[in-house]
């Protein structure tokens, strides 16, 4: 059969993500089927959609479908007119059944099956697109697969994929210019699961909670066969890479001794290290720590499900700044447990993190199969009949969202390493102009202060 991969997403704030998932799902299809992709990304126009349509005549058509909305309490934005638009275009050119899948479509199967009015859908992950198309050429009913679901059926949650996960990268070259042209990050996933119980956390619904891991030397060749693609910095995707300390040292390692001479960076829980992690890990070429810190106030950390508590993340802190790491903290205020109080305590406390970059977050999206949708539900909030894909933010019972960032803003005012949101189009425009100057990576190590 052939099969039109895309990738939905053209959100490039606060960078260009390469759609990692398609490697997975196109190498559980391998051979068997004649591939195509197509990165929304990399389209200058809508005409180009349909010359492709046309020119491939694809007969099934998988869309990803990696976010809702940009999560931002204060300026929400929803993806799904967006998507809409998309498949629109779509079917005034192709009749080929499409097929749903990725992270945003997991969390909301149901409701995007009939707002896009797909014919069948991947939930959880996309390698059981391999197993559908099966189905589908041999005019089998695809409805007993385990995660495939049709119009009208119902999204049970699957069991994690157990089977090999092999990744297949673009035989095209124009596939990665975009990325390689502005920031040249390309990405990169060492295990999938989370182990961790964060209220507000999709990722165990997306993945599981068992972690499932990769062999150090097949990860390390697949850094160096992006770093051989013309990457000029990575970007580890796992929701935390140091969840197994001994596992991430094991890649870091692995990394160092196949060649690995690009830098690279990931999400990191401010846990409890083992002496020396950080600067084995630069030794190895970690230059970017990005936390996911959340609060500097422990009753709003045992509130939010968080491993640690604010003595261990300035523990940690001190432990990466010490290795010359680059570092940056994310906060997530206005959740459950938030107060004025709290807020305040956490504003002071983030004046005592030194050499960082501060991500601030307000208010906390509610999402399907999480704690906080059931605290939600149990505080009144919301009911079972309501469809929350529209955003829907979590309400602290003694603090308004809008008090939070107005407490936020007047705090940051000034401080030049305290970035609000992901930045927004502002900073979206300084990281083109200085992409195009040359520079590579993240790039917010130039705002440490």
């Amino acid at each position: 059969m052939k099969v039109l991969l895309i990738s939905a997403n053209t959100v490039l704030e606060p960078y260009p993500v390469y759609p990692l998932g398609l490697d997975y799902v196109a190498g559980a299809i391998g051979p068997d089927h004649q591939l195509q992709r197509l990165d929304m990304n990399c389209l200058a126009d809508g005409q180009g959609l349909a010359t492709v349509l046309e020119g491939f005549a694809p007969d099934v058509i998988g869309i990803s479908l990696r976010n809702i909305d940009n999560t931002d309490a204060l300026h929400p934005m929803s993806y799904i007119p967006d998507y809409q638009r998309l498949v629109d275009r779509i079917r005034q050119v192709s009749t080929a059944p499409i097929v749903l899948g990725g992270s945003g479509f997991t969390i909301f199967p149901q409701e995007l099956m009939t707002l896009l009015a797909a014919d069948y859908g991947v939930v959880g992950e996309g390698e059981r697109m391999a197993p559908l198309l099966t189905a589908l050429e041999k005019g089998e009913d695809p409805a007993c697969i385990e995660g495939v679901i049709g119009r009208d059926g119902l999204a049970a949650k699957p069991r994690p994929w157990t089977r090999q996960a092999v990744r297949q990268m673009p035989a095209q070259p124009d596939d990665l210019g975009f990325y390689l042209k502005n920031g040249g990050m390309l990405n990169l996933q060492t295990k999938r699961g989370c182990p961790f119980r964060c209220v507000y956390c999709s990722y165990p619904h997306l993945e599981g909670r068992a972690m499932r891991y990769r062999p150090p030397h097949e990860i390390a060749a697949d850094a160096v066969a992006l770093q051989q693609a013309g990457a000029k910095y990575l970007f580890i995707t796992d929701s935390a890479f140091n969840a197994h300390p001994e596992q991430s040292l094991s890649v870091a390692k692995a990394f160092k001794a196949a060649g690995l001479a690009i830098p690279w960076g990931g999400f990191f829980a401010p846990n409890r290290m083992p002496d020396g992690y950080f600067d084995t890990m630069a030794d190895c070429g970690l230059k970017h720590v990005e936390f996911g810190t959340e609060a500097l106030c422990d009753p709003v950390l045992r509130a939010y499900g968080k491993p640690f508590d604010v003595a261990q993340v300035f523990a940690t802190h001190r432990a990466a700044n010490a290795a010359g790491l680059h570092v940056a903290h994310y906060f997530l205020f206005a959740g459950p447990g938030e107060s004025e109080h709290t807020l305040s305590e956490t504003l002071a406390n983030i004046d005592k993190l030194h050499k960082a970059v501060m991500f601030l977050f307000c208010g906390m999206r509610i999402y399907p199969h999480t704690a906080l949708y059931a605290l939600a539900r149990e505080q009144g909030q919301i009911d079972a009949s309501e469809s929350i894909l529209a955003p829907v933010f979590y309400q602290p019972p003694e603090l308004s969202i809008a008090r939070a960032a107005e407490m936020i803003a007047g705090h940051a005012k000034g401080r030049d390493n305290w970035v609000q949101g992901a930045g927004a189009e502002e900073t979206g425009n300084i990281l083109k102009r200085m992409y195009r100057k040359g520079f590579t990576g993240p790039l917010w190590e130039y705002l440490i202060r």
